[in-house]
Order: structure tokens, then sequence, then C-alpha cells
């Protein structure tokens, strides 16, 4: 891993070149930021040239230290990572231990405390002296996507490095360059990824994932027809897919966003189902009053869902409000 194989993150990562510079590295991060934006590569590619011998800006990929890091085994670099849904108690006693040791190969020791904010909070009050006076040779990342999940001591203890979504054009440039996919389909997956390459990834190779936003669009195509019965019948649907039911309320709410736009500027590079142009051209029947009522609606409906209010009633509601045009 080395920073030029890192997509975005172009300040992020001169400042932590410049901190190399500068030899002003900081014995606790915290990289804060979505999920899935690239802060555990970007973690990794500062370790790997922190911990390489040549010292430079980046990893020589040749040295020793460099050849062990790459094979994850280097004995000087930690990753830890969360067993199950949480990090549990003896992964961050065995951290700790560690520390007391010195480096064996290397001039550091490098943690890396990956989902940070799954460390319990007694666990934190632990791991808090540790990042008050770290051994000289230590530099530890924490890395979460939730900043209120962690102690504000915790926080204040350490360097807080902020990750930002990656721009739609970078992911979508990434997704034709390295997953074969053409311009429509990058767009659309860049747009739904919510700037976040590591869910690009997945929605790129996830056939199930375009089955059940096909069969969605579907749906909804026939509820906008007024068939009372089949927006019933729907509910099915959304109960074998509870599990992504986060996902598809997005894809409900970038179709009828997309109908607004196509009913304002027609075909434009803004709409995100440029595949679908031919269903979408057929339902700017529709009022903006009312496209907006069922975006709002659906953002209602996310709401109770995350309350866990009855689900059937909740979805059920959803339908006829999008079913009475």
């Amino acid at each position: 891993m080395e920073f030029n194989h890192i997509i975005g993150h172009e300040k992020v990562i001169q400042n932590l070149k410049n901190s190399i510079e500068k030899g002003s590295i900081s014995h606790s991060y915290l990289f804060q930021g979505p999920e899935a934006v690239g802060k555990r590569k970007v973690a990794m590619a500062f370790s790997k040239t922190l911990l390489c011998e040549r010292g430079g800006l980046e990893p020589c990929n040749k040295c020793n230290s460099c050849i062990k890091f790459d094979s994850g085994n280097h004995p000087d670099f930690y990753l830890i990572k969360e067993d199950g849904n949480i990090i549990k108690n003896d992964q961050i006693e065995d951290m700790m231990k560690s520390m007391i040791t010195k480096p064996l190969e290397s001039k550091r020791k490098i943690y890396i405390v990956d989902n940070s904010f799954k460390i319990d909070i007694r666990l934190q009050n632990k791991l808090l002296k540790t990042l008050e006076e770290p051994p000289s040779y230590v530099n530890i990342i924490l890395i979460s996507d939730s900043i209120t999940k962690l102690l504000p001591t915790i926080i204040s203890r350490c360097e807080i490095i902020k990750f930002t979504p990656l721009k739609e054009k970078e992911i979508a440039e990434f997704l034709q360059q390295k997953h074969c996919k053409n311009e429509e389909e990058a767009k659309f997956i860049s747009s739904f990824s919510k700037g976040s390459i590591g869910k690009a990834i997945d929605l790129s190779n996830n056939e199930e994932f375009f089955k059940r936003r096909n069969e969605l669009i579907n749906i909804i195509n026939t509820i906008l027809q007024g068939d009372k019965l089949r927006a019933f019948a729907s509910i099915d649907f959304f109960n074998e897919n509870k599990d992504f039911i986060d996902e598809l309320l997005d894809i409900i709410v970038y179709w009828f966003r997309d109908i607004y736009i196509y009913k304002e500027l027609g075909n434009n590079n803004l709409i995100i189902n440029k595949d679908k142009l031919d269903l979408l051209s057929n339902q700017v029947f529709l009022s903006k009053d009312k496209i907006n009522d069922i975006i709002k609606y659906v953002d209602r409906t996310r709401q109770n869902v995350e309350r866990r209010v009855n689900y059937q009633l909740s979805i059920e509601g959803m339908l006829l409000k999008i079913q009475e045009v």
C-alpha cells in the first residue's frame, strides 16, 4: 500500500507527508470520517512509510521493512480489528502489553485500531492512559466513522485527521479504469455510493443489488399506474429484503429525484439513473409538489424504521403515498 495508490484525499496525504518531512509525527492520531472512504488505506500507507528504512516521503518497496509490511509479517506493526462486532478486552490488553517492549527491527512501533468506536467505554478508559503517556517509540492511529462514540478525553489526546467523501468524478473514473464499467454504470454507482469508494467497489461487483434495483423500479412504475393490488402485494418484496431497507429507500429517493430533474431540465448530466431514461420520461406527469411529498415520506419511513416503528405498517404507508397520484 502506497500513497499514490489511493483515490482522493490529496490534502490529507500532503499534510501527513509534511509531518514526516518536518519530523513532527504525533504519537496518537484519530482518522475520522465516513465509512469506507479510504481511512484505513491512508493509515496503512502512512504506517508503511514511517517504517521504511530509507526514511522518505513514500515507502521504497525494496527494504526489508517494506517487504515484511506488504507480506503482513512486520514485527513492529499491529492492526487491531473488531472480532465479531466489537473490539474485545483481550485485544486492547494485548496491545498495551506489547507497547512495553521496544521495537524489534524499526525505530518505532505502529498500532492501527480500525473501527475504534467499537471499543467499549470501559476499555476506552484503560486506553486513555496509554494515549496520555505513550512510549516514545509508539505511534497509535485510531480509525473511526463515528466520533460521538469515543470519549471526549480520547479525542482530546489525538491529532484529528478529518476525511470527507470522495468526489463522484474520482469514483466514476476509478470504476471505468479498474472495474471495466461503462460511463452510465460508473455514474450511477459513484452517485449511489455517496462518496464511499469501498461501497462503490462492493456495488460494482454485486449483481444482486442490481436485481433488487430493477425489481424495485418496476414496482414503483406499476404503483404509479394506479395498481393498488400490486402496491400491497409488493410488501412481500420489502419483507424479503428487509436487511437492505436503507439501500431500497435510497433507490426510491434517487428515482424520484431524477424524475424531478428530468421534468425541469430534460436529459441532464445530473440524472443518476441514466440507463432508465425511457421509464423516467414516462413519469414526468407527476407534479413537483407530489414528487417532493414522496421524497419527504420516504425520509419519514427511514426514520420510522430506524426507530423500530412497525416495519410493515411503515412500508405500506409509503407505498400508498406513492400510489396516491
